[in-house]
């Protein structure tokens, strides 16, 4: 979880510092980022562990995994873009 997390900050800040001071691409990333990519982590590692019985990526556990990595934050993204108006491209 902890490496999901962190790629995904160090990514979103590299593509934020194109538009704004790295300080700011930082907590940009840290605000948006941080709590929807632990959901997403603890779904997906949720979904694998009920599946498998371990933490183990198999073929048959990939699928589910995926959808629950992007439905479990799909309303907290929603209603960050929503409530800031913004868009997310």
């Amino acid at each position: 979880m902890v490496n999901g997390v962190l790629t995904s900050i160090l990514l979103e800040t590299l593509i934020l510092v194109k538009q704004m001071t790295i300080k700011l691409a930082l907590m940009t990333a840290l605000k948006m980022s941080f709590l929807s990519m632990l959901a997403m982590e603890l779904a997906m590692n949720s979904v694998d562990f009920l599946i498998v019985g371990e933490v183990k990526l198999t073929i048959l556990s990939i699928p589910f995994m995926l959808i629950a990595g992007f439905l479990t934050p799909l309303p907290y993204n929603y209603y960050r873009l929503k409530a800031y108006g913004h868009a997310c491209h």
